[in-house]
């Protein structure tokens, strides 16, 4: 999903007969998800349930159609929070995940970026789990860029790093090649936690593990 020239000044909303339009399209889409059925071993339920503290939870931006069906399924009512573009782009996300219960934090790396660090900083001591695509808004794909870390390091947060690996797909042509799991398909869920103490202090060797670590998650390069 590519992110265009933003204006400084606000984020961009949308209003009126596009939030109708987009509560179709949420509907449909929720629909969707729901036939999906999901496979999970038991050990990566019990970590992926745990709530006893927030975790900031990292998927491939990829495979974001099936991440809010992840979270209501296997975290429950928990608050999410998520950083989405400043754009018109990401005024859709938003108001597509507002929908399924979650919030948006607004910023991106050419508008607003110290602010969303510092706002997902404050939600996660909030006690709030935070959700970030470690390879968006751009890319490139498959490769956890610096964003994600900094702000577990700096919030102390466990980073939950989320795994799905599809059966049937129908695959976008886009820059990350974005994952639609066909309705009643398969998929199997996986996760590891990392504490954000136990990586390299190296930044450059702490992203290749953390990118090694996706993707073996992950299964593939699909």
């Amino acid at each position: 999903m590519s992110t265009p020239t933003e204006s400084r000044e606000a984020a961009v909303d949308i209003r009126g007969c596009q939030r109708i339009g987009l509560w179709l399209l949420g509907t449909f889409i929720r629909l969707w998800t729901r036939t999906v059925r999901m496979h999970i071993s038991e050990a990566d339920r019990i970590t992926l349930t745990r709530n006893d503290r927030p975790m900031a939870m990292a998927i491939w931006h990829n495979r974001l159609f099936v991440g809010g069906e992840i979270i209501r399924r296997f975290r429950g009512g928990k608050p999410f929070h998520g950083i989405i573009s400043a754009s018109k782009d990401g005024a859709w996300l938003v108001g597509f995940f507002e929908m399924m219960g979650f919030k948006a934090i607004r910023g991106s790396t050419s508008w607003g970026a110290r602010e969303a660090v510092n706002a997902m900083i404050k939600t996660a001591k909030e006690g709030k789990d935070l959700g970030i695509t470690p390879d968006g808004p751009k890319g490139p794909i498959y490769e956890f860029k610096p964003g994600g870390l900094i702000v577990a390091r700096r919030a102390k947060l466990p980073l939950l790093l989320i795994g799905v690996e599809f059966t049937r797909v129908k695959q976008l042509r886009s820059w990350d090649r974005f994952i639609l799991p066909l309705p009643f398909s398969q998929v199997t869920v996986r996760c590891r936690e990392v504490l954000p103490e136990s990586l390299p202090r190296d930044r450059t060797e702490a992203l290749e593990y953390l990118t090694d670590t996706m993707m073996e998650l992950n299964g593939s390069r699909q």
